[in-house]
Order: C-alpha cells, then structure tokens, then sequence
C-alpha cells in the first residue's frame, strides 16, 4: 500500500521534481561538495599532493589561530561591525515597508520601490566608487566645505567611522532589496482588520501598533534569525576594497582574515580553519537565535 502509494505520488508530481532537478544539483556541486575541503583546517595541506596525501595535523591549525593576536582582532572587529549593521540596517527595510505600504497612490509605490531596490543590481565596486565620488577626499561634500572654507572631512579614509561608513552602503545598496519580502508580508494582512479598527476609532498609529507589527512580528523574526545566522559574514567584497584605505586594524574581518593570512600567502590550511571557525559559532548563532523565537511563540526558522 505505501508502495503504491510512493509511487502514485511520484508520478502525480514528477514534473515538479523534475523542475527541482537543476537546483539540487547546483546546490550539490557548489555547496555541499565543496565541504570536503574542510578536512584541510586538519592537515599540512599541500595542493602539489592534494587532501588525501597531505599531512595530517589535527589541531595545530586551530591552537595557531587561537594564538594569533590578528585572528582576535578580526574577531572583534567582525562582531562589532555585525551589531552595528544589526542594529542600524535591520529596521531600515522594515521602516521602509511600512512607509511604502501607506502611500495611497499605486504609481508612487511602485516607482518608488523600484528606485530604492536599483542599487542592489550593482557591484560593490560601482557603490564605493560613489561613495567616493560623493564623501572620499575629492568629492561632492569636501569640494563644498572647502568652497565654504569649512575645511575638509574625509569619510572614506577614516578608521574611526568605518563602522557608519559600512554600514550606510549596506544600507544604501541593500535596503531596498530586503523590503520585498515586508511588502509580501504587509499583503498577506486583512485589509478587514483595518477597517473594523478605524470604525472602532483607532488611528493610524494605533492601527499599525495592534495590527501591523504583530503581523509582521513572523517574518521580522525569521528575517531576524536568518540575519543572526549570517552575522559573521559582514561583506568580503566590500571589506577587501576598502582595507587598504583605513588600514587591518579597522576593516580586517573573518572573511578577509582568512584570505590575507591564508590564502593570499599559500597557507591554505590555516584559512580553512578560521572559515570553519566561523561556520561553527555561525551555527551555534542560528540554533541560539531560533531556540529564542520558539521561546516567544515564534517558528522561526524551523519548527521544534
């Protein structure tokens, strides 16, 4: 009964799984297959000899890493510049949602969301170049403090404000991609529930506190706990373009880390074991985070 069942079920979807074919394979290829070279954080790793010929270590790489004053410095920058975008870039496609959802005018939404989602589709060589252009030392902003004799104020070289430099390209470049999915969410909403509160008399504010919020607060967490679980990876593009203006002490993250010390100088091992690093307290981040939501009556990412 169940066999026939199976296969009853697998001729009834099989152009569905076909369709899945071509994304289980890249995924295959590109995500999983890739994991074997993990083994090189634990060996003496020669690529002259390959993984299954070069020596084996154990934890001598990671008792180096550990040792390593560079490595704690990018750690401590990464979880800096992570609870900085965490705490500035997070609300902002949020905000940005809301403020889209209550223009009245479907034209005006549409343009406007279109505008704000461009900058997504550009590289991250194109969004620093007008980053440059607008705050570097010959930009738009110092050509008129110094045409105001109010002197000069370079952003783009100064470790001090990284951290806001960052995170107000992210912002700039990502915001308006991540609101796609608050707008889903915002027309997944009873439109019912609007109206029966503003027969009740309840504002616009006391509308969006009691109806909105708590119909976002699923997919705020989610987003939330997905965030949480990519928090160590901050932007290797962006990072490695502009290490060199502000200086390692200020832009040297994991990411960067582990190509710098590792793979830029042929000790491949050594960045194979700060990139599983990484991965494992990326985990225990996601784990952390999603036992949370279910502790607040939330799915989050999977369910319990």
């Amino acid at each position: 009964m169940s066999s026939q069942t199976w296969r009853t079920r697998l001729r009834r979807d099989r152009s569905l799984l076909l369709m899945t074919v071509p994304a289980v394979v890249l995924l295959v290829v590109f995500n999983y297959v890739p994991l074997s070279g993990l083994l090189t954080a634990f060996q003496d790793y020669d690529p002259l000899v390959g993984v299954w010929q070069s020596d084996w270590v154990g934890f001598d790489q990671f008792r180096q890493l550990f040792g390593d004053p560079l490595f704690w410095e990018a750690l401590r920058n990464t979880l800096y510049l992570s609870f900085v975008q965490l705490v500035l870039f997070f609300p902002v496609p949020i905000a940005l949602a809301l403020l889209l959802n209550s223009v009245l005018s479907e034209r005006i939404r549409n343009f406007v969301q279109s505008v704000v989602y461009l900058p997504h589709f550009f590289s991250w060589v194109l969004a620093i170049t007008i980053f440059q252009q607008m705050l570097g030392g010959a930009g738009v902003l110092n050509q008129f403090l110094r045409g105001h004799d109010l002197g000069a104020w370079d952003l783009m070289t100064n470790p001090g404000t990284f951290a806001l430099l960052v995170t107000s390209q992210a912002v700039w470049k990502e915001a308006g991609w991540s609101i796609i999915v608050f707008l889903a969410a915002l027309a997944a909403i009873n439109t019912d529930m609007y109206e029966a509160a503003a027969v009740d008399g309840a504002g616009r504010w006391r509308r969006m506190w009691h109806i909105t919020l708590p119909g976002l607060r699923g997919v705020i967490v989610l987003m939330l706990v997905l965030r949480l679980g990519n928090a160590l990876t901050v932007g290797f593009e962006q990072f490695l373009i502009q290490r060199d203006a502000v200086g390692h002490d200020a832009a040297d993250v994991l990411d960067t880390f582990s190509f710098y010390y590792g793979i830029a100088t042929g000790n491949y091992s050594y960045g194979a074991a700060a990139g599983l690093f990484k991965s494992v307290i990326s985990l225990l981040l996601i784990w952390g985070a999603n036992r949370l939501a279910h502790a607040f009556g939330e799915d989050g990412l999977y369910r319990r």
